[in-house]
């Protein structure tokens, strides 16, 4: 019988293939959908609502990047798999705007679909493997199907009851992996059993980045050509493309190199892909997605912003920070997390009382945070120099 795994001998057995990267392309749409809808709802319980759709699609995403470490992209079988998952992800991306009005049960529906029918796949393929790998999966499948339940019924009810009940239902799956899917009478996983390719997700994981990057910049660039080019206009997009190029050098110049030698000869893979390419990421990407946000309201009233606004343009960088400092702690051998971020995240909240008390203007506020990133961008760097000498 043809195996639908990937053979781990080859050379080329971390590879990302086309097929994911096509993939990958409905989340290019997803981030794009939760950032213009974040923009149009900035407020906090938008920003709550938002949150929690962006967690949901970075946990699709994620887990289906568990599955394609060990399944064959270039097989038959997995390769329909992989476009069926675009369909439900293309569904539940043109969902995320009315997903808490009248397309919440598209939206849920999609997500338990990609998210079920994914692992349900899944134990097929592996149905042939050893016991202890069935039985890990059987009991992430328990977990899921478990969450789909709330998933479900808050997409057939209405208001803040759909609220509550899709938190219920991401918490069940948040905290699953943490509790390694323990399961009443099948016990509980290892990480040790999650034998994953470090390769392969050090990869997957920084891919994402990059998607959410270019989404960043995607929307700079096309607010920038629809607005009137004056100083203060181009002062703003010059900043944007400023900041996204700081945001690329934190994690990409040291961090992520560091990283994917750690899980590449860890004794636990499982455990590092667990904590810091799983949870970790979230973060990161959720600071983009807000300093995309931030780049668009200052282009387009660079001069003020309602304090909702000034908020996003301080919280985008410090949940990035955030996310880069806590991923770098886990995967280097470090102490503590970097310093230059820890600095850069008081620098941030620093600049709270200029918000709210001096009134400094959108662009003034802009130039500041990119001025921050890019000095922990600068302090990392050097510091990787002096480490090497």
């Amino acid at each position: 019988m043809l195996s639908l795994l990937r053979n781990r001998a080859g050379s080329q057995a971390g590879k990302v293939t086309m097929v994911e990267l096509f993939f990958d392309l409905v989340f290019v749409f997803a981030i794009t959908q939760i950032s213009h809808s974040l923009l149009a709802n900035l407020t906090l319980d938008g920003a709550i609502k938002h949150g929690l759709l962006l967690l949901a699609v970075w946990w699709v995403w994620i887990y289906t990047s568990w599955v394609t470490n060990w399944l064959d992209p270039d097989r038959f079988p997995v390769r329909i798999c992989l476009f069926a998952l675009m369909l439900g992800g293309l569904i539940m991306s043109v969902s995320i705007p009315d997903a808490f009005g009248e397309r919440g049960l598209f939206f849920a529906f999609a997500y338990v679909f990609m998210q079920v029918g994914r692992t349900a796949f899944f134990l097929y393929a592996i149905r042939h493997s050893a016991p202890h790998f069935v039985r890990s999966f059987q009991r992430i499948f328990i977990w899921l199907c478990a969450s789909a339940i709330f998933w479900i019924a808050g997409g057939l009810a209405e208001g803040e009851r759909r609220f509550i009940l899709w938190c219920i239902a991401f918490f069940i799956e948040f905290i699953s992996p943490a509790l390694l899917f323990w399961v009443p009478g099948m016990g509980r996983s290892s990480t040790t059993d999650w034998d994953v390719e470090g390769n392969h997700m050090a990869e997957r994981c920084a891919l994402f980045v990059i998607i959410a990057l270019g989404e960043s910049l995607l929307v700079t660039g096309a607010t920038f050509a629809d607005q009137h080019w004056d100083f203060t206009v181009i002062a703003a997009f010059l900043v944007a493309v400023l900041g996204s190029i700081a945001l690329w050098w934190i994690y990409f110049d040291s961090g992520v190199e560091r990283a994917h030698h750690r899980i590449l000869h860890s004794q636990d893979p499982g455990g590092q892909a667990r904590l810091a390419y799983t949870y970790l990421h979230a973060p990161i990407i959720a600071g983009i997605i807000v300093c995309a946000v931030a780049d668009e309201l200052v282009l387009v009233h660079p001069g003020h912003a309602s304090i909702a606004g000034l908020f996003a343009v301080i919280g985008g960088p410090a949940l990035y920070l955030i996310g880069c400092a806590l991923f770098k702690w886990v995967t280097n051998d470090r102490r503590a997390p970097p310093l230059s971020h820890l600095v850069g995240l008081f620098a941030l909240i620093g600049l709270v009382p200029m918000a709210l008390v001096l009134h400094w203007s959108a662009l003034a506020m802009s130039a500041a945070t990119t001025t921050i990133l890019i000095v922990v961008a600068a302090w990392e760097n050097c510091s990787l120099k002096a480490e090497v000498k």
